[in-house]
């Protein structure tokens, strides 16, 4: 097990270490100043406090979609509907955050308590709908983004809008729903201590309960789960309601601690980042933070390399998209791994 993890970490690294190669090589052939692109892209983001903020508050709502593909992917199951939590726990928190009177303190968490309640009954829908009538949850839950998106629009333009406002925007919220800054100078919210706060508690429920053993015994071997008498259904569901809770948790953080309206009119796009945060995590939650701020450190290189220099931020979707294929791809390091086996099975034998 432990040489598996090795393995798997190495692979890991190898893959961005290839992407970031190629991205830089690309730099060098098609900038007039490659050096000063690259200085952008590497130290840009680093190189003052609101910088490294920017890279923590764009962080943050991709750790939450990277818990919710990690949970899934533990079990084996695959639901592409975060999208659609994310936005309608976002405008849950939003309508109710400009609608209702709460205590400071108190005020945010019943939000975002409302909003992961949103979460989880919405993302059972799907595992609902291949329970009862098989139909594909990939498939389901693609088609709920549209659905719950045009819903949300249509409550959204109609019944809670600003209407003293020229854009579509809810009421402004009560100055108690919104999430405290907890770093001077940047926008870096509490709702980077609630991400925390649930990678440890997702990194616990799979590693110390009987449930998250359930989870991965589901994704490891369902029939060998079915044999040792678990209720698999529950377990899916289970899992489906876990994770869209968490990304219905990470819709409200991201509205209570951005903004200061419910302003999206489109989808955020944050869900198939989760699933590129999962891969790179290996669907470790306690990984899944450190590959959030890989993802939003080169995003964030990229966005100042396009402003300051020649090259394009489209660069950074070269790397994610290449690391994604390499990670994805069985054959990188497969050679090796089979020489190590066969060296060690020798000396074993040896020995014997």
């Amino acid at each position: 097990m432990r040489q598996d993890k090795s393995f798997e970490f190495a692979r890991t690294l190898l893959s961005i270490a290839i992407s970031l190669a190629l991205a830089f090589a690309i730099i060098a052939l098609s900038s007039k100043e490659p050096l000063a692109a690259l200085r952008y892209f590497i130290i840009g983001p680093l190189d003052s406090a609101s910088h490294i903020g920017n890279i923590i508050e764009m962080a943050i709502p991709l750790v939450f979609t990277g818990l919710y593909y990690s949970i899934l992917f533990k079990s084996n199951l695959f639901n592409l509907g975060a999208e659609g939590l994310f936005f309608s726990s976002g405008l849950l928190s939003g309508m109710l955050g400009a609608t209702t009177y709460m205590p400071p303190g108190l005020h945010p968490f019943v939000l975002i308590l409302a909003g992961g309640l949103l979460g989880a009954l919405l993302g059972l829908i799907p595992c609902a709908i291949n329970y009862k009538w098989g139909a594909s949850t990939l498939v389901v839950s693609l088609m709920m983004n549209s659905i719950l998106y045009g819903i949300c629009m249509f409550l959204l333009n109609n019944k809670f809008r600003d209407v003293s406002s020229y854009t579509i925007v809810t009421e402004p919220f009560q100055a108690t729903a919104k999430l405290a800054r907890i770093i001077p100078g940047t926008r870096v919210h509490a709702g980077a201590i609630i991400a925390i706060a649930c990678c440890v508690f997702l990194y616990l429920f799979l590693n110390r309960t009987k449930w998250g053993y359930e989870l991965r015994m589901l994704g490891s071997n369902k029939h060998f789960a079915e044999y040792s008498g678990m209720g698999v259904a529950s377990i899916m569901f289970l899992a489906h309601a876990i994770s869209g809770a968490l990304a219905g948790i990470g819709g409200s953080v991201e509205v209570l601690g951005m903004y200061s309206k419910f302003q999206w009119t489109s989808l955020p796009g944050y869900g198939l980042d989760g699933a590129l945060i999962a891969l790179l995590a290996k669907s470790n939650p306690a990984v899944v933070p450190f590959a959030a701020l890989f993802i939003a450190y080169i995003r964030n290189g990229a966005d100042m390399m396009a402003r300051l220099s020649d090259v394009p931020a489209e660069m950074v979707a070269l790397v994610q998209a290449a690391i994604i294929l390499l990670i994805s791809s069985q054959a990188l390091l497969k050679g090796l791994r089979e020489r190590s086996l066969l060296s060690k099975l020798k000396g074993e034998n040896a020995n014997a």
